[in-house]
């Protein structure tokens, strides 16, 4: 791994992330004080969503072929264009423009794992894309703490403070960030362009042997863990009576097991296991912790929960995107993994919608069980079609060949331990 600009996007990442986690949680408070109702709330959500399952492929499109740096550049200018217009913000309609800018250009994760993966070898994949979830832990363990806090004077504040880092982060990239896709790479993208991304590509994906079965997997796990994080703050206010700054500080807590689980622990499991086997044990776990959310009644008892919960969704935001690259030749893989936040964002379209109805008519335990259903029917999918003794073995998906090194690649390929 070239651990100077693995350093570089680390930093850049704890900064994104923790502009973002300043406003996350304080989102459904800063509505509310707009008389949006759970329902209302959940659009919000929605919107932003909707944007980047719109945006996010194209923009890992458009990296494959001019670069990850142009358009990282792009997403952090968005980012600082909706923070500041979230700031700004005097009523719903401005809320939701906030959300659904950001959400169409901000596509800042995706550009920093195809990053990461430009600069790591299938080897160190996984251990890579860790940083990427450590950085995110870092930030969740300052940032709701310091959203909470900031909050005591208007909900303004954090907003504009998440802007000033999003404009730091733009001059930390212009200034120190270099190019990870070498000229030689790019012409030969350029002499094989990619063609447009369309819903007709995306059903394409999913029909894809090794390709479509992870596709699907991220759609149902996101779906399912999609319902916890959107409703995280609201079942905090309703069921626990915890206020934003407490709110802001139990999320800080996930932040801290965020960084032990991605920053350490996946990189020393996927040494020991198949990421197959670890897609298939994280949803298992992630199903069983999710019901126990749902009929947690304490704080002690929550803080319990998060500890395993948050060790299975380390392990599949890792992995997942880890086993994508690996599955695709290397002039798609900033395509496909914003083909994989696409996933994601889709099932974010419904997830705040549901989870403000399941809320709003059945209470906090409905969103529990409704996501261990999603986890365990996903651990049968995964078994069948992935990791199980019996999967059928993907038939035209030859492993990825580097057109510039000719180095050869595949995550189906790799064995068991």
């Amino acid at each position: 791994m070239q651990r100077g600009p693995l350093s570089i996007i680390f930093v850049f990442v704890i900064v994104e992330l923790l502009g973002f986690s300043l406003v996350l949680p304080l989102l459904p408070y800063y509505a509310t004080a707009f008389q949006a109702t759970p329902f209302v709330i959940g659009l919000l959500g929605t919107s932003n969503a909707l944007a980047q399952f719109l945006g996010a492929p194209l923009l890992g499109r458009l990296s494959d072929r001019f670069g990850r740096r142009p358009l990282l550049i792009v997403a952090v200018t968005a980012s600082l264009a909706g923070f500041l217009l979230l700031g700004f913000a005097r009523s719903l309609a401005m809320l939701f423009a906030s959300r659904i800018i950001d959400g169409f250009l901000g596509g800042n994760i995706a550009m920093a794992q195809a990053y990461i993966t430009d600069l790591t070898d299938e080897k160190n994949r996984a251990r890579g894309l860790g940083i990427i979830g450590a950085a995110f832990g870092i930030g969740f363990v300052i940032g709701p703490a310091l959203g909470g806090f900031l909050s005591r004077w208007g909900y303004e504040v954090p907003a504009f403070a998440a802007a000033g880092l999003s404009a730091l982060n733009l001059i930390w990239i212009l200034a120190a960030l270099p190019e990870s896709l070498t000229a030689e790479r790019r012409k030969a993208m350029a002499m094989n362009p990619r063609p447009p991304v369309t819903a007709g590509a995306m059903f394409a994906a999913l029909r894809r042997p090794c390709v479509g079965p992870l596709l699907i997997t991220t759609l149902f796990y996101a779906l399912a863990f999609g319902v916890f994080t959107s409703s995280f703050s609201l079942v905090a206010l309703t069921r626990l009576g915890l206020a934003a700054q407490s709110t802001g500080y139990v999320l800080a807590y996930v932040g801290v097991l965020s960084v032990l689980v991605q920053g350490l622990a996946v990189g020393r499991l996927a040494r020991r296991f198949a990421e197959k086997t670890m897609i298939f044990a994280g949803a298992l776990i992630m199903s069983g912790m999710l019901l126990a959310w749902g009929f947690t009644g304490s704080v002690p008892l929550l803080v319990v929960v998060l500890a395993p919960l948050s060790l299975a969704a380390g392990v599949l935001n890792t992995v997942l995107p880890s086993a994508l690259t690996k599955a695709v030749s290397p002039d798609e893989i900033g395509g496909t993994l914003g083909l994989n936040t696409g996933m994601q964002s889709l099932s974010n379209v419904v997830a705040p919608v549901l989870g403000g109805l399941l809320l709003q008519r059945l209470g906090a335990w409905s969103l529990g069980a409704l996501g261990a259903l999603i986890m365990a029917g996903m651990g049968l999918f995964v078994w069948l079609r992935i990791a199980g003794p019996r999967a059928p073995n993907p038939q035209g998906c030859a492993p990825a060949t580097d057109p510039t090194t000719g180095i050869e690649s595949g995550f189906f390929t790799t064995s068991d331990v």
